[in-house]
């Protein structure tokens, strides 16, 4: 997919002759029936027009019919018009934050954003926020811009090594800390329009602020959190959370939509800690796992900060692990890989008898498990 978008962006700008002259495009690209005008607006239509037809039938895609019919609901709420019958929404299985939208209409949202937000507000603010680069045409923008053929080549040459995910949920171009805030300003106007906490907005990136410190605490090193990192065209976190919060200070409470947000997210929960769990980030994990918990620990929770330990094996990790393992069991929504991992925390504690106890209750529960054979091999059983 990667090499489709980028074959077809230097097509468009890569020709070597001065670009003829074009009409500049009129009308939402959200419109119904709406058709790019000029050489560079159909260019990247046709590049990620391809990128698509790839995309779905990518496996990062997580086709979850009632996510996906909640997510629809929430832009349609925001963006009730031209961008809820034309925008395809896309979630793909990553575990860190990110988000995208492409110049023909398609939305990309990182499974480790939806791990991330905590409320249907917070998701309103980056849908919102999305709607309007896209309506903006900031990626044509960004491509008029990148019109000298040695600036592109320069690009697309340092984008030649990158793995399929950044091209994939990054699209081609960054954009640029003006276009950032045009559309976190937009996005904060139609979350305003549909009602909802317009606080939350400036939430996600206190949350992510916090996460980072997290993460610098477990590793002993210094915070990122002020640092833009690759993508130096955008707002500092910080910036960005003072902007938000002043804007939205005056604003009416409006809804945050926590209950309705969790019961959306929740059957995925075990796939998208899984995921972060496997990420090696124990501070930031244990900060996700922890604001998840504010309601109360979960069979769930309790099994994936059970996980995060014995990923983790420093120290007693293991005997902690152990110990959330059991009271992971002890709650009504156990998931039964609580007994395998606790049995694989026991035998690595010693504890020869409790271990073989609790695989062999997983392969009760789980007789067609993929690795039952090792998992026997482990309990000394048969099964």
């Amino acid at each position: 997919m990667r090499r489709a978008v980028l074959a077809a962006a230097a097509a468009v700008t890569l020709t070597g002759t001065a670009p003829a002259a074009e009409t500049v495009p009129t009308g939402s690209p959200a419109a119904a029936g709406y058709q790019p005008l000029g050489a560079d607006e159909q260019g990247l239509w046709d590049a990620f027009e391809e990128a698509e037809r790839e995309l779905k039938a990518s496996k990062l895609i997580l086709r979850d019919e009632a996510l996906l019919g909640y997510l629809r609901q929430v832009l349609c709420r925001v963006a009730p018009e031209g961008p809820c019958k034309t925008i395809r929404i896309y979630v793909v299985r990553d575990p860190r934050f990110n988000a995208s939208m492409t110049a023909n209409g398609m939305m990309l949202i990182n499974s480790g954003l939806l791990l991330r937000i905590r409320s249907e507000a917070e998701l309103a603010a980056i849908l919102g926020h999305e709607v309007a680069h896209f309506e903006r045409r900031h990626s044509l923008a960004l491509l008029k811009k990148a019109r000298s053929a040695t600036g592109l080549a320069a690009f697309l040459g340092a984008a030649g090594g990158l793995p399929l995910q950044l091209a994939l949920i990054g699209s081609v171009f960054s954009f640029s800390q003006d276009q950032e805030r045009d559309a976190d300003m937009d996005g904060l106007k139609v979350m305003r329009a549909a009602g909802y906490r317009t606080r939350s907005a400036g939430e996600v990136w206190s949350h992510l602020r916090a996460e980072m410190d997290a993460t610098a605490a477990a590793r002993n090193v210094r915070s990122r959190k002020d640092k833009r990192g690759m993508f130096e065209t955008h707002p500092a976190t910080a910036e960005r959370l003072a902007y938000l919060t002043s804007s939205a200070a005056s604003d009416p409470e409006g809804s945050a939509g926590v209950a309705e947000y969790g019961a959306a997210i929740s059957p995925l929960w075990p796939t998208l800690i899984d995921d972060q769990v496997k990420l090696n980030d124990f501070g930031g994990s244990e900060y996700l796992l922890t604001g998840l918990a504010s309601g109360g620990w979960t069979g769930p929770l309790l099994y994936a900060r059970g996980e995060l330990h014995r990923y983790r094996g420093h120290g007693d990790d293991f005997t902690k692990a152990a110990a959330f393992y059991r009271e992971a069991i002890d709650k009504p929504d156990a998931p039964s890989a609580a007994w395998r991992g606790l049995g694989l925390a026991l035998a690595r504690t010693g504890d020869a008898a409790g271990s073989r106890a609790a695989i062999d209750e997983y392969l009760k529960r789980n007789p067609q498990a993929s690795d039952k054979a090792m998992l026997a091999m482990i309990s000394g059983g048969s099964q």
